[in-house]
């Protein structure tokens, strides 16, 4: 029987922590060295920013609070340099930090409350985004599939069967980044994240509300799921109509 989540290839991933807390970065190599991560450690602004510069992982974990020069200050000396996937830790948790850090770059937002386990599979989600935008040196595909579903980006238009819906500018990108990662739970901030190039005025506490709006156009429903599934505390889940029965 399986004792735990399995690494994500043979390959040792690099990831960077930076944070101040030896303790906490000591907990987060301990957890992820086994999963096929190599995990690196900063213990300040200044010096997390030039290790990224530097050693260039794979995905950096990094603190809001930090000696020297704080996480968003870093965020911004990174992204003027790299699309590294950033994954934020902050121990205060309200809702200006975590926007300010996806408005900077942010690939996804952790209070530090978190269980390894969730880090982990944040981790590879945002790993597997990066992954797929390297890749997008290939034209768009002309159609997302899912079951009787079909989002057409080229038209910016989704059909449910024959019938075109209906679906204002964010109910559109919210259904395409759900339909793009379909079979994996993707949490409210992901999705802030991906339709906040689109200029949508939302905040991550009205995702549900857009969720919803988009449920009813597509007939779906929230106890008996076909399409969109509620996964308690974390975010949705766009339910793959193409993978294998269990």
């Amino acid at each position: 029987m399986s004792k735990g989540p399995k690494p994500m290839s043979t390959r040792a991933t690099r990831v960077l922590v930076v944070d101040d807390d030896p303790k906490l970065c000591r907990l987060i190599r301990r957890y992820l060295e086994p999963q096929g991560f190599k995990v690196d450690v900063a213990h300040t602004g200044p010096a997390g920013l030039e290790a990224v510069l530097k050693t260039k992982p794979e995905a950096v974990i990094l603190d809001v609070m930090l000696p020297g020069m704080d996480g968003f200050a870093v965020l911004e000396g990174i992204r003027a340099k790299s699309e590294v996937p950033v994954i934020m830790l902050t121990g205060r948790g309200e809702e200006a930090d975590r926007v300010k850090g996806l408005e900077l770059g942010a690939d996804d937002y952790l209070p530090k409350t978190f269980s390894p386990r969730e880090l982990l599979a944040r981790l590879r989600a945002v790993l597997r985004r990066s992954q797929r935008a390297s890749a997008r040196e290939e034209p768009e595909l002309v159609e997302y599939k899912n079951g009787p579903l079909r989002v057409l980006p080229e038209a910016r238009t989704a059909m449910l069967g024959d019938a075109a819906l209906e679906l204002t500018p964010l109910e559109y990108d919210l259904l395409l980044s759900l339909i793009r990662g379909r079979g994996r739970v993707r949490s409210r901030e992901q999705l802030l994240n991906d339709i906040a190039g689109r200029e949508h005025a939302v905040f991550d506490r009205t995702i549900d509300v857009h969720i919803s709006a988009l449920r009813q156009k597509l007939g779906d429903n929230p106890k008996a799921p076909r399409f969109i599934r509620t996964v308690r505390a974390v975010g949705y889940l766009m339910l793959d109509h193409d993978a294998p029965s269990a």
